[in-house]
């Protein structure tokens, strides 16, 4: 009586048994193209046919490459529906299976009769054949299958609004869950509809979660409860901890080696760059001292990792008695604050080359989200009250250089929009961290020194 409309539910039949009998087809398929390319390989190289050196070869590598081949998941449901993954996989199989197969022909001695040349060649046609094969299978199964080989179940019962494409959807938001544990006849029809589903997710009211949960057990199906609780804490993980389930919200954006070899950059360029620029230093600090004998540095309290404060240091660029220490107002093209010698420095970036000296003391990065002034605006707002995450760009080191400002988003920030597009920069930036990206950003930044936004 609660489950009139999960009749049109069409499980696709046995797709499991489905994909088990093409990953047949395809590791019988891959083992016929390893031999045949060892064959052709030998006939190219020795030029002798019928050829018992080249198919020896091929016979002992090619257990070794379907053990390697599946261990690498060749043969899986992302093979299928993911051409380049199925191509990656099986590439990277046959490289593991060649050194693999030197180490064991180095072992057994038997170097004198092992060809490379033949087994490279035989490596380039296997690969060749195995890709365009997976190419012809992958448009095979979209025509047949659609987009993926894989069932999902998406069930509406009464909870927050989710789509998932290619998903199968049954709307059964007046069903009972609790009277299914009692009712043989409606668990045996929500059974029947999730038997044979890969994936079953189900959007329901909090107070039914366990309930269905319960259910997907039962039907031993992967089962998934939306929770809109999970979503707005931004969790990304699960963990246990004795009888207790933890959200894991937040994981921190580096591992230890990677803090390291970044700070091991960090000092690598800017003991050798501060020796470099010393003179440029000594000279800009003589010429603000000379044009109106003020203090040679500006010191700010910026926001910096963890949010915590510190004070960052930057070439003095204004009038002594119009400097801005929480940074209310922003910088402008025909600012009367700033002097002469401060029109040049920051037009040029000199001003910024202090901070070199807060990066030795570690309390920046040479790459990273700038630091901000605690009273910065964007419009008429403080930087936080534009988005929420905008502490989330301080779980790095500030850095002289980023990839907001290799991308222009410099200077004042005179609207929301001129904000946001600074903070997802940054946390792209953090989210995708790599060193061979902070270097990048490095030399990309030399580009960048002198820009018209710079004033």
């Amino acid at each position: 009586m609660y489950l009139d409309h999960v009749e049109n539910v069409v499980a696709r039949p046995d797709m499991e048994q489905r994909r088990v009998q093409i990953y047949m087809v395809m590791l019988l398929c891959d083992a016929a193209l390893v031999l045949g390319s060892f064959f052709l390989a030998g006939g190219i190289y020795r030029n002798l046919w019928p050829l018992p050196f080249a198919m020896s070869m091929a016979w002992a590598f090619l257990p070794i490459f379907l053990v390697i081949a599946t261990y690498q998941r060749c043969y899986s449901i992302q093979a299928l529906d993911d051409v380049r993954y199925a191509i990656g996989r099986v590439g990277f199989a046959l490289v593991i299976s060649a050194m693999l197969c030197t180490v064991m022909i180095f072992y057994a001695k038997a170097a004198t009769e092992f060809s490379r040349v033949m087994l490279s060649l035989a490596l380039l046609f296997s690969l060749i054949s195995m890709s365009a094969f997976r190419g012809v299978l992958h448009r095979l199964l979209r025509r047949s299958y659609g987009d993926s080989m894989s069932s999902v179940l998406l069930v509406r019962a009464g909870g927050p609004p989710i789509d998932i494409p290619g998903a199968q959807i049954v709307d059964i938001e007046t069903f009972d869950v609790a009277d299914a544990s009692t009712n043989p006849n409606n668990l045996d029809r929500i059974g029947r509809v999730m038997r044979g589903m890969d994936r079953v997710v189900v959007s329901c009211q909090p107070d039914r979660r366990a309930e269905w949960a319960d259910v997907m057990r039962a039907a031993g199906v992967r089962g998934q409860v939306m929770s809109t609780a999970i979503r707005e804490l931004g969790a990304v993980a699960l963990e246990r901890e004795g009888r207790h389930a933890l959200l894991v919200v937040s994981t921190g954006p580096l591992a230890l080696h990677a803090r390291l070899f970044k700070r091991i950059v960090d000092l690598a360029i800017t003991v050798p760059a501060l020796i470099v620029l010393s003179p440029i230093m000594l000279i800009t600090a003589l010429l603000i001292k000379l044009e109106d004998g003020g203090p040679i540095f500006f010191v700010q309290q910026r926001m910096g990792q963890s949010n915590c404060l510190f004070n960052m240091l930057k070439f003095r660029s204004m009038k002594v008695d119009k400097g801005d220490q929480e940074g209310f107002r922003s910088t402008s093209r025909s600012d009367d604050r700033v002097t002469r010698m401060g029109k040049f420095i920051r037009k040029t970036s000199i001003d910024e080359l202090p901070q070199l000296i807060n990066v030795l003391r570690s309390e920046m990065s040479l790459v990273g989200p700038r630091p901000h002034a605690l009273g910065s605006q964007a419009g008429e707002k403080l930087f936080w009250e534009v988005d929420s995450k905008y502490w989330q760009r301080h779980s790095l080191k500030p850095g002289l250089t980023g990839l907001a400002q290799i991308r222009g988003h410099r200077g004042a920030t005179e609207t929301e929009d001129h904000l946001v597009d600074r903070l997802s920069a940054d946390l792209e930036y953090i989210r995708d961290w790599s060193l061979w990206g902070d270097l990048k950003i490095i030399f990309a930044t030399v580009r960048v020194v002198v820009h018209p936004n710079a004033y």
